[in-house]
């Protein structure tokens, strides 16, 4: 096999593993065993851990969170078990966390990758993805605002990736995540802005 084809080829297969995987909707899946209503109908219409607790509870948002996560991990520590190249752990990276945005399974129409991007990180490297996991929960233990969490930690994973990885290939990647989750977040900055954003656990009213 030609040396030049086969990071492509690799690259390739694992991006599109990620993006498979990533594209499983666990909000769905888990409120559908459980008996819930489709998170796509109800609060805010994300298929998400947070608007899974506001409706659901603790149990089914946990089980959400773990399996959001885990399918942003799985891909990408399976690449990093098997000593890839940075280029094919970022695509994995990205692909599994593109998967979350816009699921194949579910019309492309997905939530908004929080708890992917950190599995992901915690694939990436350990310390990436408890750095920012640390960021995340000292904002939503000070402040109790999700979103917010969500976006300081967003903006403060570049920086981590930079000075732990050592790697351009792997802070772009980081970089472009981050700024996708910011993006995805559009509708909470300006319910931030605004004095309109539920907190951690508030029920819609």
């Amino acid at each position: 096999m030609d040396l030049l084809q086969q990071p492509i080829i690799l690259i390739f297969g694992f991006a599109l593993f990620g993006y498979l995987l990533g594209s499983v909707s666990t909000a769905i899946v888990t409120c559908k065993i459980m008996g819930l209503s489709d998170p796509r109908t109800v609060g805010s219409n994300n298929p998400g851990a947070t608007n899974v607790l506001r409706e659901g509870g603790k149990k089914a948002a946990i089980i959400t969170l773990l399996g959001d996560m885990l399918k942003g991990l799985i891909p990408v520590s399976i690449a990093v078990a098997l000593d890839m190249q940075d280029e094919v752990i970022a695509a994995t990276a990205v692909a599994a966390f593109l998967g979350h945005l816009y699921p194949l399974y579910y019309g492309f129409k997905g939530g908004k990758g929080v708890a992917t991007i950190l599995g992901t990180l915690l694939g990436i490297h350990w310390m990436l993805g408890l750095g920012t996991i640390g960021i995340w929960l000292f904002m939503a233990l000070s402040l109790r605002y999700s979103s917010l969490s969500a976006l300081v930690a967003a903006a403060g994973s570049p920086v981590l990736a930079w000075f732990i990885m050592q790697s351009t290939v792997i802070t772009v990647c980081v970089a472009f995540m981050a700024a996708m989750l910011i993006w995805r977040h559009k509708s909470n900055i300006k319910k931030l802005l605004a004095g309109e954003e539920d907190k951690i656990g508030a029920k819609k009213k």
